[in-house]
């Protein structure tokens, strides 16, 4: 009887903290609404036309073709992995706005390691993805040991942090013995370094099943490991960790070096199974700024990020299409901005509702 009481009290929270995320998309979706009435023309009783004519819009951009879906894929992937490396930082309390250099540093790794030839394809792709791990979790590493040994914020570290990566992947592209002369990019990698893809017609690869894996290890490690219990612990109350004994430094500088390990991995991959190569950066992709958005819908957890990460994905890859039928492709950035608000108030209301709780049990 315990155990069933236990299962659907399980249960009845995960549908809650599923439930406010879900109410955010469609608010935001039905708000959007509006500037695509004002765009085409609508009159306001042809609100659910409009309504409508968004949504098949949203479907058609992005899942209604294989090639469309495959596309679709290719942006899902890089999110995933974003999303994830977000959401490590998130539990324990730390703000890792560095995800966009570690990824391109990743990348880096992908196409400097990408080049090593005679070797077979699998160990090839291991040692990608070691790489992308290694360079990662170092550049994540670096403002996580500021922060816990020094005390400096970690957001204008990492933000610092992915200038000085994307400037050295331009040092690399442009000036070193990678670059191609007459290009600003490094050599197309090795065939054995490349993910397969699933068709000619995309860039969408297999790389997406190890964003998955990926996403479910990290879960894992987080929720069912003593090293996942101390970072959420120090993420909830260092105060408190501390004094039941767990080392509050090691767990944020482990935190990041796992935040950026798993950015360092989805460059790596990106370039493995999309680019082939790396090319100059005319500024930062934008892949790690948009897994702030996953892993705040997703409310920190791994797996749920592979599922917003579908959404911003599809937004993302629909958004040509809007643009084509006279609706502005800002269409999809505000549904993001919308998310993000009301994902955001959630957290202000039970922010206020917890401190409230801690003034009854001081007063009682």
């Amino acid at each position: 009887m315990k155990n069933e009481n236990k299962i659907l009290k399980t249960i009845i929270n995960a549908i809650k903290s599923l439930l406010f995320p879900f109410v955010a998309i469609i608010i935001s979706i039905f708000v959007a609404v509006f500037f695509v009435m004002w765009a085409k023309g609508y009159a306001i009783s042809e609100y659910f036309s409009a309504l409508g004519h968004l949504f098949g819009l949203v479907w058609q951009g992005s899942f209604a073709t294989q090639r469309n879906a495959l596309t679709t894929l290719s942006y899902v992937t890089p999110l995933i992995f974003t999303g994830v490396a977000n959401s490590i930082a998130f539990r324990c309390g730390l703000f890792n706005i560095g995800v966009e250099g570690q990824f391109v540093m990743g990348m880096i790794a992908g196409g400097i390691l990408g080049l090593i030839p005679g070797l077979n394809p699998v160990i090839h792709i291991l040692i990608i993805i070691i790489g992308g791990i290694l360079i990662g979790g170092l550049w994540g590493g670096i403002p996580g040991a500021l922060k816990a040994k020094f005390g400096t914020n970690e957001v204008i570290n990492t933000i610092m942090m992915n200038y000085i990566g994307m400037n050295l992947a331009n040092w690399i592209v442009k000036k070193s013995v990678f670059t191609v002369p007459g290009k600003s990019s490094t050599p197309l990698i090795q065939e054995s370094a490349r993910l397969m893809r699933f068709s000619n017609i995309s860039e969408a690869n297999i790389s997406i099943f190890m964003a998955i894996a990926f996403a479910i290890f990290i879960y894992w490690l987080l929720w069912k490991t003593t090293i996942g219990y101390e970072i959420r612990g120090v993420g909830i109350n260092p105060s408190a960790s501390e004094y039941g004994g767990i080392n509050v430094s090691k767990n944020m500088i482990l935190a990041m070096v796992l935040s950026g390990a798993i950015a360092g991995i989805g460059g790596a991959t990106h370039v493995a199974g999309v680019r082939y190569q790396v090319q100059d950066f005319m500024g930062l992709p934008g892949f790690g700024f948009d897994g702030i958005a996953v892993a705040l819908l997703a409310k920190s957890n791994p797996i749920g990020c592979i599922a917003s990460a579908v959404l911003f994905g599809a937004l993302k890859s629909s958004s040509t299409l809007l643009q084509l039928n006279d609706i502005p492709k800002e269409i999809v950035f505000l549904i993001q901005s919308i998310i993000i608000i009301f994902v955001a108030t959630d957290y202000i209301v039970k922010y206020f509702a917890d401190k409230r709780k801690k003034g009854e049990v001081v007063n009682g």
